[in-house]
């Protein structure tokens, strides 16, 4: 929405905004925090209720603040409000059923009190929580869905008419019980997920001067803390490492692919996994106040968040209102009774427009938490519904990401090849990664016998250089080997094509200046991989894309065999999200998929990032969907959801406006009576409710996949 923002006061190094969308509605740290982005920005202040922004700055201009924030999207820092009722509670605490058990007493209670004065008390009691807020609201911001509710009430309350009043009221409470009791369940399900799943951890204890190590939880950790991480374990503090040395993956926070080695005075951050080494690490912060607080948060904000449709609903409604209070002063000039303006106003758009959408997304993502799948926010499910190409990581998602040496060529009579196995594994079990841990592992089931070595040095992406026996060698890539190092390759190609055709992964080694073997290793493909992309084209996938690491030619084997569309071979972690760009230059709506380690940076390119399981706490913070269970038929199970949902809630909106367009113009000429509006267009929401919270199915059994 363009809004129209007024220089209220303007002096050196400080100005006042007035901004229309910004109001009680607004979630104002979130929204203070993203204006103090601002360049030039040191304080921003926001009063809601005046709707002024103000900006303490220096280095920039009054203009070019107006400017950012003319083109900032405030329509994103709303609250979500409860759709229903207006006068509502907050979601994350427990749903009361006090509203309806208070206005159904009322509206039996009445039946049986002859005395009009008591009658009127008893109604007004049930409704002020009704009446009151709605008065506020005329008088803050203005016609609503929540006024048309507390003018409908006073009406029938006007003219004594205290079935109907009590009838609206036990009719709207009932709704809006129904509705809490769905987004708290699944809030609450979408916050456990959410939560970093590390419970406890070692700490340093010193008593009478002896150092020992204790296990603790790590709620009990306090600033101060001496923390021990391993390998494999994620850190759950940040604060700065005091001993030792690790290789550390921080692809969940900062996007980067490779590990960064960290040791003594450097800074490490929650939520990232040490993959190789053990460090002592002195907490800085702890709890609420780390960095795995902020995917928390996140995941708190994403509750809130109202997707582009939510949004388009909830302004479809407003403009409504209007319509609904002219047509209840046409009623009344025909028929000159406030019983027939009662009725118009008991039948408003409002309610089941703003009741349907987000129910929805809220159920859809409460049953993709209980398959295993952590969808962040409407907005992800909106995303994928409307995305025509998928984007797939080849190992660990197509894959199982685990390889297997199946064959080692030794292009040397004097090395056999458990000698070649051994030098290769002798340099590679410092790594951890994938083609170390294959090697490692087959060396080890052949009688693993260790080489001394000098120090191994690891180039990124290509591979690992050592001295052994005052000879160099160099393991990796051909690309590393014959065009980096000036290792021939020439004499050995008959050998390395037979290789390739068995569709290997190559490892070369070289010795001496010489190529001295290959090793030939296999990433099995996943049982149901072929299957699953063949059920994406049936809905409604019209491109099925491959990136990948490996060679062309044999990129194009597995694209062939899994009937994929488009192939991107020899891709370098960085090149990925090029990649997804590029594509989405093309006019395309693009899901990427991938392990959310070395392919963040895709993972937050693409319209929706999907993750798979493999590092499921630290990818939550990377894409927009997190798989937690290992299997790619997931990603069609998600996919269906998101189509399903979107269809529910068009044939929702459908149903609202088609149901209450005829339930106004009944009332409007009268034939129906302030409790007949009520019941139907209170039933009519409540049904959309139901319709909403109901499970989606899927149309193919997931035993298929």
């Amino acid at each position: 929405m363009s809004w129209r923002i007024r220089l209220l006061h303007a002096a050196p190094g400080r100005v006042r905004f007035q901004h229309p969308g910004v109001g009680e509605q607004t979630d104002i740290k979130r929204l203070e925090k993203a204006l103090m982005t601002f360049e030039g920005v040191s304080f921003v202040r926001i009063n809601p209720k005046s709707h002024s922004v103000v900006f303490m700055y220096e280095n920039t201009s009054v203009a070019a603040l107006r400017k950012a924030l003319h083109v900032t999207d405030v329509d994103a820092f709303v609250q979500q409000p409860s759709p229903i009722h207006c006068a509502i509670g907050a979601h994350n605490e427990t749903p009361s059923v006090k509203g309806l058990v208070r206005a159904s007493t009322a509206l039996v209670a009445e039946r049986f009190v002859r005395n009009d004065r008591l009658k009127f008390f008893i109604t007004g009691v049930a409704t002020s929580p009704l009446l009151l807020p709605g008065t506020k609201t005329l008088l803050t911001q203005g016609l609503s869905s929540k006024v048309l509710e507390a003018m409908a009430v006073a009406v029938s309350l006007a003219r004594k008419d205290y079935l109907a009043a009590n009838s609206t009221n036990t009719m709207l409470e009932l709704g809006e019980y129904i509705e809490e009791s769905t987004v708290h369940k699944s809030d609450d399900l979408i916050k456990e997920l959410a939560k970093p799943n590390i419970e406890e951890t070692w700490i340093e204890v010193e008593k009478n001067g002896k150092k020992s190590q204790k296990l603790v939880k790590t709620a009990s950790l306090k600033i101060g803390d001496i923390v021990i991480a391993s390998a494999g374990e994620t850190i759950c503090v940040d604060g700065h490492v005091i001993y030792g040395e690790a290789s550390i993956n921080q692809a969940s926070m900062t996007g980067e692919a490779q590990p960064v080695k960290k040791s003594r005075g450097d800074r490490v951050i929650s939520g990232t996994v040490i993959e190789e080494g053990k460090v002592k690490i002195w907490a800085e912060q702890v709890g609420e106040d780390t960095a795995t607080a902020r995917i928390k948060e996140y995941i708190a904000h994403s509750l809130n968040e109202k997707s582009a449709i939510g949004l388009r609903a909830s302004r479809l409604a407003d403009k409504l209102v209007p319509i609904t209070l002219g047509l209840a002063g046409l009623s009344y000039a025909i028929s000159r009774d406030f019983q027939s303006v009662a009725s118009v106003l008991q039948a408003d758009y409002s309610c089941a427009l703003k009741l349907a959408t987000p129910v929805a997304f809220k159920t859809s993502i409460a049953q993709a938490g209980k398959d295993g799948v952590l969808i962040k926010g409407a907005k992800p499910i909106e995303a994928l519904a409307q995305v025509d190409t998928f984007v797939f990581d080849k190992t660990g998602t197509l894959t199982y990401g685990e390889l297997e040496v199946v064959h080692i060529e030794s292009f040397d009579e004097a090395w056999s090849e458990d000698a070649i196995l051994n030098l290769t594994a002798s340099a590679e079990e410092h790594y951890f990664h994938p083609v170390a841990e294959a090697i490692v592992r087959a060396a080890k089931e052949r009688g693993f016998v260790h080489m001394h070595h000098e120090e191994v040095d690891f180039i990124i992406a290509h591979g690992v250089k050592t001295i052994v026996n005052d000879k160099e060698v160099v393991i990796g890539s051909r690309h590393f080997l014959e065009d980096d190092e000036k290792i021939p390759f020439k004499q050995y190609q008959k050998k390395i094509d037979s290789f390739l055709k068995r569709g290997n992964s190559v490892l070369y080694v070289g010795y001496d200046g010489k190529l001295l073997g290959a090793i030939g290793m296999v990433d099995t493909l996943r049982h149901n991989a072929k299957a699953a992309l063949a059920r994406l084209k049936t809905l409604g996938v019209k491109e099925l894309v491959i990136l990948t690491g490996d060679i062309q030619t044999k990129a194009d084997v597995l694209a062939k065999e899994l009937g994929i569309d488009r192939v991107y071979a020899n891709m370098l972690p960085t090149q990925k999200a090029s990649i997804i760009k590029a594509l989405q230059g093309e006019g395309k709506k693009v899901a990427f998929v991938g392990d959310g380690i070395n392919d963040a940076p895709a993972l937050m390119s693409a319209n929706v990032g999907i993750s798979m399981q493999k590092g499921a706490d630290i990818a939550k913070a990377t894409a927009d969907i997190g798989l937690l269970k290992d299997d790619i038929g997931a990603v069609c199970e998600i996919k269906e959801l998101a189509n399903q949902t979107m269809e529910r809630i068009h044939n929702n909106f459908s149903a609202t406006v088609g149901i209450n367009s005829m339930i106004l113009l009944g009332a409007t000429a009268g034939v129906l009576s302030p409790i007949a509006t009520a019941i139907l267009h209170n039933g009519t929401t409540i049904g959309l409710l139901l319709n909403s919270i109901k499970g989606l199915k899927p149309h193919q059994k997931k035993a298929k996949i």
